[in-house]
């Protein structure tokens, strides 16, 4: 007789609306797949996102396949599209705090470094021909430091004199609040530069940070290039 696979589904941003929660315990019956356990909080929760081309699904915090079998205990998280050996990374902070730039650039900055290269994202007033009021944060916050330090390595392979910090806000931001800062430094500007671009790049697409932005005339979650009511 084969025994329940019990397993925790979390849900994020958009999807977390439609279901009305964040989090679900399941108990399904066989040898479960990831896909088997979306199906079945698509049937607790009909109002759940039915395609899956536009939620990616991670297991235990790692990014998974639809097919990948899940076992007892296992965390299953779907997400939907982001806001699109190095010691490279030296800080890494996911918060409700504001940010300050100059504090990522000490972070990074050492005698080698002859060039510190900062991105600083900063909430605007408007968005795809609308006025913004403002914008929320959402976050899956361990994945999240996780991925940042992943990219953080890969700019180490990259880039092996560089250094690097990232932080992201969460949360309510009014217009005109930075939301996430890039810093890295290198001997020469021009990987400083590189590596930055990279930093953000790679940030905006594949770390899980949802941001909403809110109108007078209602709200729209952002998922890669495409906003999506809930």
């Amino acid at each position: 007789m084969k025994v329940a696979v019990r397993v925790t589904a979390l849900l994020f941003a958009r999807l977390r609306e439609q279901a009305g929660t964040d989090r679900v315990e399941l108990e399904l019956p066989g040898a479960p797949t990831v896909a088997d356990v979306y199906d079945e909080l698509r049937r607790r929760h009909p109002a759940l996102e039915s395609r899956r081309e536009i939620v990616r699904p991670a297991v235990n915090q790692e990014f998974a396949a639809w097919t990948d079998a899940v076992s007892d205990a296992d965390e299953v998280a779907f997400i939907p599209p982001v806001s699109g050996g190095s010691g490279a990374g030296v800080l890494f902070e996911l918060g409700d705090q504001p940010l300050d730039a100059r504090r990522l650039e000490t972070a990074v900055a050492h005698s080698s470094a002859g060039a510190i290269c900062t991105f600083t994202g900063v909430v605007r007033d408007n968005s795809r021909g609308r006025a913004t009021q403002r914008l929320e944060y959402e976050a899956y916050a361990a994945m999240a430091e996780a991925q940042m330090r992943a990219i953080a390595a890969e700019i180490g392979q990259r880039w092996p004199e560089a250094r690097v910090a990232m932080a992201h806000r969460t949360g309510v931001l009014e217009i005109g609040e930075a939301s996430v800062v890039v810093s890295v430094s290198s001997p020469h500007r021009a990987e400083a530069i590189a590596a930055c671009k990279f930093g953000i790049d790679q940030l905006k697409e594949s770390v899980p940070i949802w941001k909403k932005e809110l109108f007078a005339d209602g709200e729209v979650w952002i998922e890669g290039d495409e906003a999506r009511s809930s």
